[in-house]
């Protein structure tokens, strides 16, 4: 077996860093770290680890080092393994993978012996920009998005306190948005502070904002909340937590294979990663992923 190990070592603040010789050695065959200086050449890479033929990649770290993995693997027919080793770990998470580290390692060694796969779907995003993404958990294109955006472009602070201030800084700013979208044709405009499309159902470290989203079903999932003040969406986030937002009055949720979303000024964030502004068509396409474990 030839496995090309795709390894971020400062996912979860670096805590997990130290186990990367022994996961090699859990994997128990022929492994090539893959370590780029960027995401970017990470992302390269893999993408050219699967066109050299590799039998498996597999990704150590969080959502991010998947979301890399997922450019290279999607739509190939090359398994793929997570390691979790990040904060969140909300894909690995709703697939129901081993928490930790060296129990995923092991997992992965095993199905790779038995031959063992699960098909999983993804979804593809195409902007009106010509970007072209995957993403496994959940595309959001709302509050959280603008967060993620405010938070990117802060120098100060460092951490987790950046985000906080981004949070902050956002509910002052909070207004409704204008947004159209279609659903498999079918096209509806509407106002919205938060909008989500999940394949999975958590993103955030644990946020179901796409409660009951099921990656075999061949379909996406669609929250939207209506226009809601600061403490009212305050209010939604522990109620997310447990995914019994979405029996709120003011949120609705969908289902759908083909999504066209657009709204002016916003930019999509997939997996916890910039993708492009708005507009997009997000389209799930199933089994597109080879999972091992």
């Amino acid at each position: 077996m030839n496995i090309a190990l795709l390894a971020n070592p400062t996912a979860g603040k670096g805590r997990r860093a130290s186990l990367l010789p022994a996961v090699r050695e859990r994997l128990g065959a022929d492994v090539t770290v893959l370590a780029g200086e960027s995401a970017a050449a990470s992302r390269d890479l893999a993408r050219q680890a699967v066109a050299d033929g590799c039998d498996a990649l597999v990704a150590m770290g969080g959502d991010g080092t998947v979301h890399l993995g997922l450019q290279a693997v999607a739509g190939t027919g090359t398994a793929f393994g997570i390691v979790p080793a990040g904060t969140g770990n909300d894909f690995s998470v709703r697939l129901g993978l081993p928490g930790e580290p060296l129990a995923a390692a092991d997992g992965i060694a095993t199905a790779l012996a038995e031959g063992r796969t699960r098909a999983i779907d993804l979804a593809h995003i195409v902007g009106g920009d010509g970007t072209e993404a995957w993403f496994g958990a959940v595309l959001a294109a709302g509050f959280d998005a603008f967060v993620n955006e405010r938070a990117n472009r802060m120098t100060w602070p460092k951490g987790a306190q950046r985000y906080n201030r981004a949070i902050v800084e956002e509910l002052l700013a909070l207004k409704p948005r204008q947004y159209t979208m279609s659903l498999d044709g079918t096209a509806s405009r509407f106002e919205s502070v938060l909008v989500a499309v999940g394949n999975t159902e958590s993103y955030g470290g644990g946020f179901r904002i796409a409660a009951g989203a099921d990656p075999t079903d061949g379909l996406l999932d669609v929250v939207v909340a209506e226009p809601l003040g600061r403490l009212a969406l305050m209010g939604l986030r522990p109620k997310a937590l447990k995914g019994t937002h979405i029996h709120d009055p003011r949120v609705s949720t969908h289902r759908a294979r083909v999504i066209e979303l657009d709204g002016a000024g916003i930019t999509a964030y997939a997996d916890g990663e910039r993708i492009c502004p708005l507009p997009v068509t997000i389209t799930c396409v199933p089994a597109a992923l080879r999972l091992l474990g």
